[in-house]
């Protein structure tokens, strides 16, 4: 019982982390070195509430987390993505399963657009001539906090 109320408790508190990326964002066009690592410090804190046995589980999730890593390290030296975004997202592979984690990009890239899209027809009604800067934590936590919804939260029906 105390697993499930510190699992829980662990959900509750990403998905809080999450929203506080997405506002400093918002707000700073900056995604906090301190939040990403305490996103990244509680993860064995959710394996070990999930149950997740240290082979074949916990190496997937480092090895998926050190793959997106790589690949967003890449994206953020061509200067196509925040040191930030980046940070968030691979602190984010040590919470999310694979297959979730491929659930994460996609939603992920389809809120990105369409918040590019948002962002840039209000940056040209505006009339604004400075660099548009879109907060791509703001895409991150809605892929987030969708998939810990989706695919974390538990069934009501059983609750009952």
């Amino acid at each position: 019982m105390l697993t499930m109320y510190v699992h829980y408790g662990l959900l509750i508190a990403l998905a809080i982390a999450l929203l506080f990326a997405a506002f400093t964002d918002i707000r700073s066009r900056q995604i906090s070195n301190k939040l990403n690592l305490a996103i990244a410090v509680f993860a064995p804190a959710f394996w070990w509430s999930s149950g997740l046995a240290l082979w074949p589980d916990i190496a997937m999730q480092v090895g998926v987390a050190a793959a997106a890593f790589a690949v967003l390290a890449g994206m953020f030296a061509l200067n196509m993505m925040g040191g930030g975004d980046v940070k968030l997202l691979t602190a984010l592979a040590l919470w999310i399963e694979p297959s979730a984690f491929l659930q994460l990009l996609v939603i992920m890239a389809i809120a990105g657009g369409v918040l590019t899209i948002v962002m840039g027809a209000w940056h040209f009604l505006q009339q604004q001539k400075e660099r548009l800067a879109i907060p791509y934590g703001v895409a991150i936590a809605f892929g987030g906090l969708w998939v810990l919804v989706v695919n974390y939260m538990p069934d009501t029906a059983s609750i009952a």
